[in-house]
């Protein structure tokens, strides 16, 4: 098979890169002058882990191509991912669907024969049917079909998402189906030789109308940022009657109704998609005259979530931060990327420079994707997590890669001025720190210092704000 992958940015170079490694020939456009020149000369311009190899071994066998020549890229293909950014909209919340119109109108100009134009871009309810239209009223002679098929991919972990996924999702409408129950469409056949390796492994493969299709992503990342907000707001009620989040998540995860994903109390969530796509949620629902009570509910105690770290800081260092030297580490939204995309850090280390604190800052991955959302003065970037512990008199823990799990906390106290640690995403064991004669404060545990009476923990003594 041939295909055509129109974006080159993280879900489009992913899924193209993984389409090739099934044995397909993936022809990659970028619009973006830059990143195509990168990548032609097989330079990966986001992190994720594997996908450097991965992209070389296909260039290598020829299945991998990149450039910015539409024409030539769906020449012969059979399927056409629109694969662009949808940012939110300014002021609204609504995905912008700018980028996504353009390449469909570039798509339709170019296009010689039939072909499946694919959605792999996040788009609300009936966006494949608008992309339909315009390809229509542009190309009436054309023969095509449109599909929606989701990405479900975890940064950091994203090739194995696509590899082993948990389940494929393809929405085509009636006629693209087959028309009719066990009848299969020409759409239908082309996305099934697509994905027919992961039928081999057995992957839930799911065909579903467009709408349904569509709507299952924001579905998907609203039911996991709820699930993210209600870890939070019950690791605040545990610090005010002395239970133990970890404990807590434990008990309920076990349940299989419920499961043990998600349950990790924290700073709030950040990143790509559970922002926007909440966001996106709530106005298809606003637009449909629906309720989204608990979505809205989500995204309010989210942002109250963030604003509350700041407070929790600065009481955890005796009500001011001036004139104190605190270690960040960690500044992604998450371990094992780049992406700073509403992280949690870049409120937090705002405000502690606002207030006057010199910090020093490290993240294995993200320092350089960080400074342009960072104060331009008053942060110090460092070599490793121990350089920007030397000398600090606070130690933030802001996200949790596992190189900072196993830091000695002997060491850290040896290398430290002052004693104290925050730690807002429970990498280290109270006890160890308590032996080490640390001042620690985590998230939703009973004790967040040594020798603290139980129960007068967290919100009792203003961590939250």
């Amino acid at each position: 098979m041939r295909i055509a992958v129109i974006g080159g940015g993280y879900v489009g170079l992913v899924s193209a890169a993984c389409f090739a490694e099934f044995g397909i020939e993936v022809a990659v456009v970028e619009a973006q002058a830059e990143r195509l020149a990168a990548l032609q000369k097989g330079e990966i311009p986001i992190y994720e882990p594997g996908l450097d190899t991965l992209v070389a071994s296909n260039i290598a066998a020829g299945r991998l191509s990149f450039g910015s020549d539409i024409a030539a890229a769906v020449a012969g293909a059979e399927a056409i991912f629109i694969a662009v950014g949808t940012p939110p909209r300014n002021g609204d919340g609504h995905a912008d669907l700018t980028y996504v119109f353009a390449a469909a109108e570039q798509v339709a100009r170019a296009m010689t024969g039939y072909a499946v134009i694919v959605t792999k871009s996040t788009v609300p309810v009936g966006t494949g049917r608008r992309i339909a239209e315009l390809v229509t009223r542009l190309r009436p002679e054309l023969g095509f079909d449109v599909a929606s098929n989701p990405e479900f991919l975890r940064e950091g972990s994203a090739i194995g998402d696509f590899m082993r996924p948990d389940r494929v999702v393809i929405g085509l409408d009636a006629e693209a189906a087959g028309g009719s129950p066990g009848k299969v469409g020409r759409a239908q056949e082309i996305m099934r030789r697509l994905y027919r390796p992961l039928y081999l492994i057995e992957a839930p493969i799911l065909f579903t109308s467009l709408e349904s299709s569509e709507l299952i992503k924001y579905a998907a990342n609203s039911f996991l940022a709820m699930k993210i907000s209600f870890i939070n707001e019950m690791a605040d009620l545990c610090e005010r009657v002395g239970a133990d989040v970890h404990e807590l998540a434990r008990g309920i995860g076990l349940d299989n109704r419920i499961g043990s994903k998600f349950l990790h109390a924290g700073p709030g969530y950040g990143g790509s998609c559970f922002p926007k796509d909440t966001l996106a949620l709530m106005r298809i629902a606003q637009e449909a005259g629906a309720s989204s009570r608990l979505v809205e509910a989500t995204v309010q105690v989210n942002e109250a979530r963030k604003a509350s770290m700041g407070a929790r800081i600065m009481s955890a260092c005796g009500g001011a931060v001036r004139g104190k030297r605190v270690a960040v580490l960690g500044l992604t939204f998450k371990p094992e990327t780049d992406d700073m995309r509403d992280a949690p850090s870049i409120p937090i280390v705002h405000r502690l420079v606002e207030n006057g604190a010199e910090v020093r800052a490290f993240d294995p991955a993200g320092m350089e994707a960080a400074r342009p959302h960072l104060p331009p003065r008053g942060v110090t970037y460092c070599t490793d997590a121990l350089d920007a512990a030397a000398g600090a008199d606070v130690l933030l823990v802001l996200t949790e890669w596992n190189e900072f799990r196993a830091l000695s906390p002997s060491r850290l106290r040896s290398l430290m001025r002052g004693r104290v640690v925050i730690d807002l995403r429970n990498i280290y064991d109270p006890a160890a720190m308590a032996e080490a004669g640390m001042a620690y404060s985590s998230i939703g545990r009973p004790r967040s210092h040594p020798g603290e009476p139980l129960g007068r923990t967290g919100t009792e003594q203003g961590l939250t704000g």
